[in-house]
């Protein structure tokens, strides 16, 4: 994908068995061509604020949503979650938590630093699909973000 079209989904998931289901979700309700897949914190980060290897983005144009994992090297989601959401430049983006972590803390913590929501990765390959694509739908098609 070129990084000069707008980026409408960023997917940051160090899982490649993960990220691969959450990609085929999202394609078969055509919602993922225009989606940037990382593997960790730190490149979300770079990316979303524009820095690093993505120095050449502009950081006006943002994702329109941020599929986040939270356990991964590197950096964390919830610190991924607390710098996003506390820039003025990127606290709209919508930032859904997707994550195999049912701890009531990181939940907690979550929804404390501003997520948009909070889901549990099913375990199931037909309900993960349909989590994904459901999720999908709402954000990209359904709800109503700032202007």
């Amino acid at each position: 994908m070129s990084m000069n079209t707008q980026v409408e989904i960023l997917l940051v998931e160090d899982n490649m068995s993960d990220a691969e289901l959450t990609i085929r979700a999202l394609n078969k309700k055509n919602l993922a061509n225009k989606l940037v897949h990382l593997e960790n914190g730190q490149q979300a980060l770079d990316f979303v604020f524009a820095r690093g290897n993505y120095s050449h983005r502009i950081i006006a144009d943002t994702p329109k949503i941020i599929l986040l994992d939270l356990k991964m090297p590197k950096m964390d989601g919830i610190q991924v979650l607390k710098e996003i959401k506390s820039d003025h430049r990127t606290q709209k983006i919508p930032v859904i938590v997707l994550t195999s972590s049912r701890e009531d803390p990181d939940i907690q913590e979550c929804y404390r630093l501003g997520a948009n929501s909070y889901v549990v990765k099913p375990v199931e390959f037909d309900k993960f699909l349909n989590a994904v694509s459901e999720l999908g739908l709402f954000w990209m098609l359904i709800n109503q973000p700032p202007v």
